[in-house]
């Protein structure tokens, strides 16, 4: 197994093997600009900066509307690390975030369960059930699934879920379930507003890293060479389809977890946060930020909803059609979306192990 770790290895170590793109230029160490420093963290590190102290400059309606695309932020995280990270297309990725949401909605109404400390494990449990039985379903077959197989079978997931919402009298039908009274840390009432917002944002930070670990893990260099190669993984003897299994049952999970709090956050769920209008929403975000970087998921969310808010305040017969040549343009331009101007092929593949030492060669 060493040897198949390091020919695992070695897969994540040159340029792409589809673009050609990624070599590192001469005498400048992989996935490092001209000085010599990384430019991912620096990325991350400003995103998160200008979060912190947005609240602090924003109206309250803006703070408001903040919180709402930093739990999107999360719902997209989890779409990034299927589908960047594990090439599953899941087309039905608002599924887990929507059951989670319907879920914690039925524990306030019917069992007056609104502490955090329940609320959230139990969304994010919801998650992750759904998507292990989603995904086993797909993925555990006796024969590999393919690519147009799980998205298909995602899209009729998420579908199903939807019609059944709708035709549901005890989900509320056509109009969900209405006035989910606030989250609860104690005696105290989580309300929108900062509060609610900086408790998203440490969720989102969190989740972040926890992702940021799991992909520059052992168990993500396995990622690496399933996303580049799967075939090639199969034959070192790593179980593709356990993998992506794995993956998708914590991007459930995720989703889960965000579907949860906006829940909460939005007082209310309704059968479109089950439906495939969302899961597409989902797919557009991580398209258009740049697909397996999980900052790129998080920008994308960001610039898209912010620019749909100011478009439907300014423009508002026409400003779906903008934002969908903005959209065409990025992805016919920038195939690796907007964090590809930023962050070279070989830093969003990552390096993994010890850098190999150099060797000079001797003067004659």
């Amino acid at each position: 197994m060493a040897a198949a770790k390091q020919a695992v290895a070695r897969l994540s170590e040159g340029p792409d093997v589809v673009t050609g793109e990624g070599a590192p230029a001469a005498g400048v160490p992989a996935g490092r600009g001209a000085a010599g420093r990384q430019v991912l963290p620096i990325v991350e590190g400003l995103v998160l900066l200008i979060a912190l102290l947005l609240p602090l400059v924003l109206q309250d309606y803006l703070t408001v509307f903040a919180t709402r695309v930093i739990i999107l932020a999360l719902f997209a995280l989890s779409f990034d690390l299927v589908w960047g990270y594990a090439g599953i297309m899941s087309f039905g990725q608002a599924l887990f975030f929507g059951a989670a949401g319907y879920g914690v909605a039925l524990m306030a109404r019917d069992l007056d369960i609104t502490s955090i400390f329940l609320i959230l494990p139990a969304g994010t449990l919801i998650g992750l059930v759904a998507a292990l039985l989603l995904g086993g379903f797909l993925l555990l077959g006796r024969y590999p699934a393919s690519v147009i197989f799980v998205s298909l079978g995602t899209l009729t997931g998420s579908y199903a879920a939807d019609r059944l919402a709708r035709g549901w009298y005890y989900l509320g039908g056509q109009n969900g379930i209405p006035s989910i009274p606030s989250l609860s840390l104690g005696s105290t009432d989580i309300s929108e507003g900062p509060v609610y917002y900086y408790l998203a944002l440490g969720i989102l930070a969190v989740v972040y890293l926890l992702c940021r670990f799991l992909v520059r893990s052992q168990f993500g260099l396995a990622l690496a060479g399933l996303r580049e190669n799967e075939q090639r993984i199969a034959f070192f003897g790593y179980k593709a389809q356990h993998l992506k299994a794995i993956v998708f049952a914590i991007g459930g999970a995720i989703a889960g977890l965000a579907g949860s709090l906006y829940a909460f956050h939005e007082g209310f769920v309704w059968p479109n946060i089950l439906g495939v209008v969302f899961s597409t929403q989902v797919v557009l975000y991580v398209l258009f930020g740049g697909s397996g970087t999980l900052i790129g998921a998080v920008i994308g969310t960001v610039i898209i909803e912010g620019v749909s808010f100011w478009l439907s305040d300014n423009y508002r017969d026409i400003w779906p059609i903008i934002l969908g040549v903005l959209l065409l343009l990025v992805i016919m331009f920038r195939p690796l979306g907007l964090i590809s101007f930023v962050l070279g092929e070989r830093e969003r593949v990552g390096r993994f192990g010890k850098a190999p030492k150099e060797t000079h060669n001797a003067a004659p």
